[in-house]
């Protein structure tokens, strides 16, 4: 891997034009991790342990949070450095956009890590709710 002095900058625009099984790029990373970096993922689709459907859903996109979300393994980064392509070139204004929805995220704007238990939670009590007292009606 070289120096990221070294690597070949994309635009966003170049990495959404990406976005198929047979060519899919990601953008993975924030200045926290070191910057965003582009990924040509495109021969590692079929081997992706969770699909190559995840992953061609943000095909072309930047794919950080999703990525992040997940919480990935270190096998699976180490994984993922192997398909390193370049560094996103970014604008001031895409800079400074980035900027604020860090600031926004890390002052608790994001949120959304807690929807999915809490959606889980809803289902099962309801689930709890019908069996216990609306099939023991009906019986």
């Amino acid at each position: 891997m070289c120096k990221s002095s070294e690597m070949k900058e994309y635009t966003m625009a170049e990495v959404a034009e990406h976005n198929t099984a047979e060519d899919c790029w990601l953008v993975i990373g924030s200045d926290a991790t070191g910057g965003p970096k582009v990924y040509d993922v495109s021969t590692y689709l079929d081997d992706h342990p969770g699909g190559a459907e995840v992953m061609l859903d943000v095909g072309g996109q930047d794919a950080d949070e999703f990525f992040e979300d997940i919480g990935h393994s270190n096998d699976a980064r180490d994984e993922l450095a192997k398909h390193l392509i370049g560094t996103l070139k970014l604008t001031e204004e895409e800079k400074e956009k980035r900027r604020l929805e860090a600031e926004k995220k890390a002052a608790g704007g994001g949120g959304g890590g807690m929807m999915l238990p809490l959606v889980g939670i809803i289902l099962a009590a309801g689930f709890y709710y019908y069996k216990t007292h609306i099939a023991t009606a009906e019986e």
